[in-house]
């Protein structure tokens, strides 16, 4: 049941009175200023997995899609205007809750047994609410006591580090309503690509060596082993991005695979996986909506703004310039030759995962550059991950200068930078 009013600050106010098992499901407008404060004022809810704290205020702002479940009843109070706001009494929560409860019998036997839990990933296509029940079972896992890993390989989302990354962290507490999972020690490796099909052989290596990675902090941390780890996948689900998709799951010894709303990426995971490989079919919730191509735009916009800024713009990014000469700027993928172009006898070299040097210029401007941890060139730049992410705001070719806003300031950790397509315009 809802009322709507108006407060005295002329915003409009919602109410909602939720039955046990049912959600509230809202949007945010996508204007830019826009904002949406919740209250729980009676009862117990959450969201995607957090429990709320009663009598507190959450903002959430523009484009946000929220959905906040009870279990056994809640009262709700909405204040400013929402695109949509409704009460849905049929959600897929019951399954996904068993799919907690099964993980954790698995998370016990492996205690009890002193191996590694269970290792699960959530796959199927774009929009389907693939990264938010990767979200909920690292929650629900938190709150029973564990320290999961959460693995990343969307590319296009980038939720551990920025777009254009794949990487992995160690979850020790639920997720913020509002800003999200606090990172705790996060391994972050750059593809440098906005979608994992403009270098498919790029990021097949690196999700293999992010499973190397993971595989052995799961081998050096008892309780971590034990708890295993979520991993989330992108929505590319056909030809080579099934393979890789396989490719990551045989990568990561996964025993579960759970797919959402794809009955034949489910079939073909059933016949191709190993039969110890358990494959889920669950529904996808009723509120998960497509996002267009500008939609997502704005969200890797917003993530890397978020990078910099803070969620809710509470940090405050350096600004600095460095010479030409102080850093040694790379990107992945080298130019192809055609075949006929080749001496008789040679093999054409696999040119995408080739990394290859950047003369500085003014075709760096606005784009992200990721501070490699190598020492020196001669390292594997490929295979290295990264410390983080600069964002190139001008370029002084006479001065032969860059200047980048940076997370933290001089001097860079290293002075080998990793060219990635994704752009940001900084307007603060």
């Amino acid at each position: 049941m809802a009322s709507s009013g108006s407060s005295s600050s002329s915003k409009q106010v919602q109410e909602f009175m939720l039955e046990s098992d049912s959600e509230l499901r809202f949007e945010v407008p996508e204007t830019k200023k826009a904002s949406v404060t919740l209250e729980l004022t009676v009862g117990h809810a959450e969201i995607f997995g957090t429990e709320l704290v009663r009598k507190k205020i959450y903002t959430f702002r523009a484009s946000d899609k929220i959905a906040v479940f009870t279990w056994g009843g809640a009262h709700v109070r909405l204040c400013g205007a929402t695109d949509v706001a409704y009460v849905a009494r049929e959600t897929p929560m019951v399954m996904y809750l068993n799919s907690h409860a099964a993980l954790e019998q698995m998370r016990k036997q492996a205690e009890e047994n002193k191996t590694r839990g269970p290792i699960c990933m959530v796959a199927g296509p774009t929009d389907v609410g693939k990264s938010t029940l990767a979200t909920l079972l690292i929650n629900y896992a938190v709150r029973a006591g564990r320290r999961p890993l959460l693995v990343d390989l969307d590319v296009g989302q980038g939720s551990i580090s920025v777009p254009g990354t794949i990487g992995a962290m160690m979850v020790e507490r639920v997720a913020a309503v509002e800003e999200g999972f606090t990172q705790t020690a996060p391994i972050a490796y750059h593809t440098g690509s906005k979608t994992p099909d403009n270098n498919t052989a790029c990021y097949r290596l690196l999700c293999s060596k992010l499973a190397e990675t993971v595989n052995a902090r799961l081998k050096t941390n008892p309780a971590m082993g034990a708890s295993g780890c979520i991993i989330n996948t992108c929505g590319w689900v056909k030809g080579e991005g099934y393979k890789a998709l396989t490719n990551a799951a045989v990568a990561f010894e996964v025993d579960v695979v759970i797919v959402l709303d794809h009955e034949r990426l489910y079939n073909e995971l059933v016949r191709d996986m190993p039969n110890f490989v358990e494959v889920v079919f669950l529904p996808k919730s009723g509120g998960v909506s497509e996002r267009s191509k500008h939609q997502r735009r704005d969200a890797r916009d917003a993530r890397v703004r978020a990078y910099f800024y803070g969620q809710c713009g509470e940090l405050y990014p350096h600004s600095f310039d460095v010479k030409f000469g102080d850093v040694k700027i790379f990107k992945i993928g080298a130019p192809k030759i055609p075949e006929s172009a080749l001496p008789l006898g040679m093999k054409l070299d696999d040119t995408d995962t080739k990394v290859v040097p950047v003369t500085p210029g003014p075709g760096l401007l606005h784009h992200l550059l990721g501070v490699s941890h190598a020492e020196s060139a001669d390292e594997d730049l490929l295979t290295t991950n990264v410390a983080g992410y600069v964002c190139v705001t001008a370029v002084d070719v006479e001065n032969e200068t860059l200047t980048l806003l940076s997370p933290q300031p001089l001097p860079l950790p290293r002075n080998i930078l990793m060219l990635s397509e994704v752009q940001f315009m900084d307007s603060q």
